[in-house]
């Protein structure tokens, strides 16, 4: 298997980009029709929708009793895990909770003493949906996804958040995921996955709550669901496959440059994966080392799947230069191998999450470190940011007039009115101007 590699400037380097930076691709409309339609019937038929695509889909015949997960469930989760991995968890969440909790906004009022008070009060949403993949078959349980979405929601002050997850063969869920989710403060699991949860969270069922925000990552279908339902509830972000940048100079360990490109390579056939470096060196060793890392993983296919369509090394002449199409990009994860990363920290504009070092894998940002894993993808990142407490939270401005703050301005605001030629805005002030 064979990366492409390009030195840039050139066309063929011009024309790799392009690909890349323009790679916003609009869904397929024969399956967002599927999706609609799977949306349709849930607000239609609610429970009984949910039940029957259940089975068509996951394989598993649930009846709405089954839906929610009970507590004896739960202990029994505890369990089937090992203490190590309980441990691991409870890190985690720590130190989520602990970078999070520095991202909310505060509530405020300010008064000058001429008759008016402004503020702003910040308020948590009701109820919080977090949506979480489970894999073909729960292979693949999310358990960062958990942390990453239901700690934010708690710390914003959500009082309800509820999971959904597609269930396994046998009814359940994977234990580490209801630890997790027990351990994030979860309050309410439900075995039901793929779009069609969804749209149950949305709209509410006899049996799944409506909530105010979904957040949580899925595969395509589950996106075309959460673009579908954004009227109605608020949303993390319209997210595409996952996606590394790495910045790398003469410094560099090409052994690790491989693993963090393969890290992003593994996720999805449609993943992003790119090198840009100053050194010909490093890009002549990643490029060989690459075949015999693939060699390793079982998910090693869809690593080569991903490199082959999307995956490239541009070779630049300077870090700006670097850094620059850095920006254009715009990743999801800038990985940033040079001697001084931190000098040119400044330079970075547009990325979801930075990554400073050699010995700062994405992996720990996936997991561990804090920040949240859930980040703008499809250069996205030029304007939006990665999941935070804020995004469960409502900004609620409010303002109070004395009679004698509206009197010395409600000249201008009878002439801003009468302008925009609406009468009975200007006629709501002169009428407190005439008997208040």
């Amino acid at each position: 298997m064979k990366i492409r590699t390009f030195n840039y400037p050139s066309k063929r380097a011009d024309k790799y980009l392009q690909k890349i930076i323009n790679r916003i691709d609009e869904f397929p409309k024969k399956i967002e029709k599927e999706v609609k339609k799977i949306g349709d019937r849930v607000r239609k038929e609610g429970d009984r929708a949910l039940t029957e695509y259940t089975y068509k889909f996951d394989g598993v015949h649930l009846v709405s009793r089954e839906f929610k997960v009970k507590k004896e469930e739960i202990d029994r989760a505890y369990k089937n895990i090992s203490s190590e991995l309980l441990s691991a968890i409870k890190l985690a969440i720590k130190k989520v909770e602990k970078f999070h909790s520095r991202s909310i906004p505060q509530s405020w009022f300010m008064n000058d003493n001429s008759g008016i008070i402004l503020g702003q009060m910040v308020k948590p949403v009701d109820v919080a949906g977090i949506y979480i993949p489970g894999g073909k078959g729960g292979k693949t349980p999310l358990i960062s996804t958990v942390i990453m979405t239901a700690v934010p929601a708690k710390i914003a002050g959500v009082k309800k958040v509820v999971m959904v997850s597609p269930p396994r063969r046998d009814k359940t869920l994977h234990p580490a995921l209801l630890v997790a989710a027990n351990e994030a403060g979860v309050d309410e699991i439900y075995k039901i996955g793929g779009p069609w949860s969804v749209f149950g969270l949305a709209y509410g069922t006899e049996t799944l709550p409506r909530v105010d925000v979904i957040c949580g990552p899925g595969n395509i279908y589950v996106t075309i669901a959460k673009k579908l339902v954004s009227s109605f509830v608020g949303i993390d972000i319209i997210a595409g496959p996952s996606e590394v940048l790495i910045i790398a100079d003469e410094t560099a360990n090409p052994e690790f440059v491989v693993w963090d490109l393969l890290a992003q390579a593994e996720h999805d056939p449609m993943s992003l994966s790119v090198l840009i470096t100053t050194s010909l060196k490093i890009a002549k060793e990643v490029k060989n080392i690459i075949p015999r890392a693939l060699e390793k993983g079982f998910r090693n296919e869809i690593a080569k799947e991903a490199l082959s369509k999307r995956g490239g090394i541009i070779i630049v002449k300077d870090l700006e230069t670097a850094f620059f199409l850095a920006n254009m990009i715009a990743p999801e994860h800038l990985e940033i191998m040079i001697k001084e990363p931190m000098d040119y920290l400044p330079l970075v504009r547009n990325a979801g999450a930075i990554f400073l070092g050699s010995f700062t894998p994405e992996a720990m940002g996936d997991y561990i470190a804090g920040p949240n894993h859930v980040l703008p993808t499809m250069g996205f990142a030029r304007f939006a940011s990665s999941l935070s407490a804020e995004k469960f939270i409502k900004k609620i401005n409010f303002l109070k007039y004395s009679k004698t703050a509206l009197k010395r301005e409600a000249k201008e605001v009878i002439l801003l009115a009468e302008t925009e030629n609406l009468p009975f805005h200007a006629e709501a002030v002169k009428v407190r101007l005439k008997g208040g």
